[in-house]
């Protein structure tokens, strides 16, 4: 029944989301929204096998409810000026939950300078949001975009009036949250609810999920030249160290959400980089130059890589950490070895393994998955 009244309301939505002439201006004293229930049902999180348990705050405990709004707006471009960019924009699951752009690109057609960073399993990430951190938890990283000049480049209480005179959201922020008048609903309602969705978001069901998770017993889940890749990322003995775990760790993640400088520019100084990354977010010398560490999960369908997409394909990666790395004071030189001293010294077809064990981390059921689609679609 709750996926009937769903479709329902998304079919309404359809012919008013990203028209904001469809909605007259609110009454003076608000909507009266206490003639619809508020009765929200309860929704758990189940954490994969190998995972750890999400944090959820105490304040925003995930409900059907939310997480049905919260998809809604994150599809919804009425967020930006001109109703021309949603989150989806730059999370598109067509693309993985990112653009397949070198840097995004938002209202009137302006360019970032940043990639868009794949969103699976966002609700794991406790060490900051944003290739610079600069967000603490998904309810502060919601805030920024809106707001961004070169994003949606819209205002937050335009947004809110927007939703607050809106002939549909008004009632859906009531079976939500419980407000009573549309005049009651804030951005922190509407960060909240995309925050949850995007909770929702896990990807969990690769061929490495299946083989060191799930302990599939298939001898021929992996191939021989994707267990000799995986015996190089782990640097297990006998095979020549790749060094990728110390970031991208072994366990269920994929990374361990820490900020590295990975040797992508050659520079003079720690002043010297062209993007400061978390060095410009926390003041510090030390961090200047250093980037969030993405997960590796579906890694082989999120091209271009790296914090400025510079990189087209995984053998360019891969080549990258095997001759190309650039030294500086804060190297994270335990995963990336100098190019001045002979690289990691992979041959081609270590290269090849490598990159062929990157493959396995591809989840198919994610990007596919019917609750994670565009709701106006």
């Amino acid at each position: 029944m709750k996926k009937i009244i769903f479709v329902a309301l998304v079919a309404a939505l359809s012919f008013i989301a990203c028209k904001d002439d469809d909605a007259g201006p609110t009454p003076p004293n608000g909507i009266d929204l206490t003639g619809t229930p508020y009765d929200p049902t309860s929704h758990s999180i189940i954490n994969p096998e190998g995972f750890p348990n999400m944090t959820i705050p105490d304040d925003n405990l995930l409900t059907e409810e939310g997480i049905d709004l919260g998809r809604m707006l994150f599809f919804d471009p009425i967020l930006s000026l001109d109703s021309t960019i949603s989150c989806a924009s730059c999370h598109d699951p067509a693309k993985i939950f990112a653009d397949g752009s070198a840097v995004s690109t938002g209202v009137n057609g302006l360019m970032g300078d940043r990639s868009s960073m794949p969103i699976m399993n966002i609700g794991y990430a406790e060490k900051g949001l944003f290739w610079d951190g600069r967000a603490a938890h998904l309810e502060d990283q919601a805030l920024g975009p809106v707001e961004n000049p070169i994003e949606m480049l819209e205002t937050w209480s335009h947004v809110e009036e927007k939703i607050r005179s809106h002939a549909v959201y008004p009632f859906e922020f009531r079976k939500a949250f419980g407000v009573e008048n549309s005049d009651e609903i804030t951005r922190d309602h509407i960060t909240k609810a995309i925050a949850q969705f995007e909770r929702t978001l896990i990807s969990a069901n690769s061929r490495y999920d299946k083989k060191f998770h799930q302990f599939d017993t298939d001898p021929f889940l992996l191939t021989d030249k994707e267990v000799d890749g995986r015996n190089i990322y782990y640097d297990e003995p006998g095979s020549t160290d790749a060094h990728c775990a110390h970031c991208h760790d072994g366990q269920a993640m994929l990374t361990t959400n820490d900020y590295f400088n990975n040797g992508l520019d050659s520079v003079a100084t720690l002043n010297d980089f062209p993007d400061l990354g978390l060095g410009k977010v926390s003041g510090k010398l030390s961090d200047n130059g250093r980037f969030r560490t993405p997960s590796l999960r579906n890694i082989a369908l999120t091209a271009p890589y790296m914090h400025d997409g510079r990189f087209q394909t995984l053998e360019e990666v891969v080549e990258h950490y095997n001759s190309g790395v650039h030294t500086a004071a804060n190297l994270k030189a335990e995963s990336t070895i100098p190019s001045s001293q002979g690289g990691l010294g992979l041959t081609e077809y270590e290269k090849e393994a490598l990159v062929a064990f990157l493959h396995t981390f591809t989840d198919t059921t994610y990007f596919s998955n019917p609750d994670f689609q565009n709701p106006f679609e």
